[in-house]
């Protein structure tokens, strides 16, 4: 069922030429020849998704009876915003973002191999640093903004 649902979004993908990313930089690019067809293709996912997530609120299993888990965060903090930074810094340079990164990794060239690397490279240091904070090994900053010290120490 997820091999389905990731071709249909892959050719989704490609077929709304969200793949080549010189549109994508144009849809960016407020001040010059702007392209408004990714604002076209994300509101059309947030409508196929809305009913979907009204749906899925009212379920426990999925449709093939596993547990279904929403996202239950509702807090702005210093994490989501540095993300959400580093994410549209990526986008805006590259003109990739994760799910035309891997659709483009099948029509080849070096761009979409060297985001693909890049990304997982940040993905495998954002666990580990995830998992450093968890065993202590980082100091992770109180609600308050001062710096707490490691978990593991007294």
């Amino acid at each position: 069922m997820r091999l389905w649902a990731g071709l249909l979004f892959g050719t989704g993908l490609v077929l709304s030429g969200m793949t080549d990313p010189a549109k994508v930089l144009a849809f960016l690019d407020l001040a010059g020849a702007w392209d408004p067809s990714l604002g076209i293709v994300m509101g059309g996912a947030l409508l196929a998704a809305m009913p979907a997530y009204a749906i899925a609120r009212r379920r426990r299993p999925t449709l093939l009876g596993e547990s279904l888990q929403l996202p239950t965060a509702t807090r702005v903090d210093r994490r989501l915003l540095v993300g959400s930074l580093v994410f549209g810094g990526g986008w805006g340079l590259a003109g990739y973002w994760p799910g035309p990164a891997v659709a483009s990794l099948l029509v080849g060239g070096i761009k979409p191999l060297l985001f693909f690397v890049a990304m997982v490279a940040g993905m495998a240091i954002h666990a580990w640093l995830e998992q450093r904070t968890e065993n202590g090994a980082i100091s992770v900053p109180s609600p308050d903004g001062r710096s707490a010290a490691p978990a593991n120490q007294e």
